[in-house]
């Protein structure tokens, strides 16, 4: 069979420029495509951020935006190639049941998420306490929420873990208790004790006057009455308070001269026994 070298030659040409020059157009594409959802996702930040938006839920709505868009763009450039969409969409719904059942936890985390938004039971810059641990909101993510420990160390703790545990929120109040024990002696005056403290613990920075300190006595024990110590402050000076306290009740007792507490242990023994 004699081919026609020419033919082949012009045929393959045209179909590889014709593939070439495709090529070009979805890399144009997505790189246009790119750049205008960049714009748009800055318009809708920005559009947000002017009717004054909480930032966690802006962060969160400009995240869905970005990713709805991004996977509009991949089925229009394959819709270029001649890809039927219909049963690409199909193929999607599909991957969606199998990574739905492979990824329960993950979608679970991304449900929370959104109740975590809609509800708003904390926001970006809140002093909360979930999960087993507390620390300052930095971002509530589409799967996992960010917070910085007090040390300083960044968790990121699932959605649903926090969404299906207690959630103390630490910042809706003006204020919190700062709660400290004193252990006296059985031979110190508890009246003298109660108000050498209160007259201390007015004198620490940031702790507020019209709420308290309170000090009361809170239980009995073998060394001698026990008096809790409870002072009232703004969430961000709650540890310096704490730590004030603490030295508050050392160089109070210390200077008034109290004993050290003791447990004293009295045996007595029988006359009979004696004998």
């Amino acid at each position: 069979m004699d081919f026609d070298i020419n033919n082949i030659t012009a045929t393959a040409t045209t179909l590889l420029t014709t593939f070439g020059l495709k090529i070009l157009g979805a890399l144009l594409a997505w790189l246009v495509g790119r750049w205008l959802i960049g714009i748009t996702v800055t318009m809708v930040s920005s559009g947000l951020a002017r009717q004054h938006v909480d930032p966690t839920l802006l962060r969160y709505i400009g995240n869905i935006v970005n990713v709805a868009l991004n996977v509009v763009l991949v089925v229009a450039i394959l819709g270029y190639f001649g890809v039927e969409t219909t049963s690409f969409a199909a193929l999607i719904a599909a991957m969606g049941i199998a990574i739905g059942a492979a990824w329960a936890g993950l979608l679970a985390n991304f449900a929370a998420g959104a109740f975590i938004v809609i509800l708003r039971p904390f926001k970006v810059g809140d002093y909360v306490r979930v999960a087993g641990i507390e620390g300052t909101v930095k971002e509530i993510g589409l799967f996992a929420t960010t917070i910085l420990l007090p040390d300083n160390i960044t968790a990121f703790v699932g959605n649903n873990k926090i969404f299906s545990d207690t959630i103390q929120n630490c910042s809706v109040a003006d204020y919190r208790r700062v709660d400290r024990t004193a252990q006296l002696a059985h031979s110190v005056d508890v009246h003298d004790a109660v108000k050498r403290l209160k007259q201390a613990l007015g004198a620490i920075p940031n702790i507020r006057k019209e709420v308290g300190p309170d000090v009361e006595i809170i239980d009995f024990n073998p060394r001698g009455p026990v008096l809790a110590v409870r002072a009232y402050t703004h969430t961000d000076h709650y540890w310096q308070v704490y730590f004030d306290i603490n030295r508050v009740i050392v160089e109070t007792f210390g200077s008034a001269g109290y004993p050290v507490p003791e447990e004293h242990v009295l045996m007595r023994q029988s006359a009979a026994k004696a004998a």
